[in-house]
């Protein structure tokens, strides 16, 4: 009789969620690729009002937003997450183009945990959602 490992589930019940809200398929192959490894489980935001729904619902340990993302308005999820009680300590991991100052700034003062480049996210994910867990900017 072969009985379950329960590593493997334990192992499942403690990865931690993390709300994806990127439509851009590269960089959610480029998110899913990096965390697969990393005792994460990804939830992915497919649209605007998923972002608050998954959030409360799923008590993820960090978000990440395309601050580009065409189909999801990035500032409005920002928005969202830090008026909800629920949700406004969750650590945002946001990634811009390095050229839009203005984005990046105001990101900043919506209350991202940490903003990076697309180029650092692509290269750093990881390491990167690691650091916006543990409170390093």
């Amino acid at each position: 009789m072969n009985l379950p490992d329960k590593t493997d589930q334990i192992d499942r019940t403690d990865q931690k969620i993390i709300l994806v809200a990127v439509t851009d398929i590269f960089f959610y192959t480029k998110v899913r690729d990096a965390l697969r490894t990393g005792g994460y489980r990804i939830e992915k935001a497919r649209g605007q009002q998923d972002i608050a729904e998954k959030a409360t619902a799923t008590a993820p340990a960090a978000v990440i937003l395309d601050m580009n993302d065409l189909t999801i308005d990035a500032f409005q999820a920002i928005e969202t997450l830090k008026a909800d009680p629920r949700s406004k300590s969750i650590p945002i991991l946001a990634y811009a183009n390095h050229e839009e100052v203005d984005t990046w700034n105001r990101a900043k003062a919506l209350g991202v945990t940490k903003i990076v480049s697309r180029n650092e996210f692509s290269a750093r994910t990881k390491d990167l959602v690691d650091e916006v867990q543990k409170g390093v900017r």
